[in-house]
């Protein structure tokens, strides 16, 4: 994924940190964050707080206040 600005949306609850940038967001898990950046249909990989973090615990993992979300997306090509 790209390293850019991301807007805040409105009704948002949290700031994270969305690769480098404040991002907030009314996202409670990673798997809803991911549905809101639309995200579901690409290849990613996701690090909060430097740590890596499997795709079987994304519904399950809470998002906080101030956390670092780094998001990689896999771009394919030949």
């Amino acid at each position: 994924m790209p390293h850019t600005q991301v807007s805040a949306h409105q009704g948002a609850s949290i700031t994270v940190f969305l690769n480098g940038d404040p991002y907030a967001t009314a996202a409670c898990s990673l798997a809803a964050l991911i549905l809101q950046l639309d995200l579901t249909q690409k290849r990613f990989a996701i690090e909060v707080d430097g740590q890596l973090i499997g795709k079987s615990h994304y519904a399950t993992f809470e998002l906080k206040n101030g956390q670092r979300i780094e998001i990689v997306q896999a771009i394919g090509g030949g």
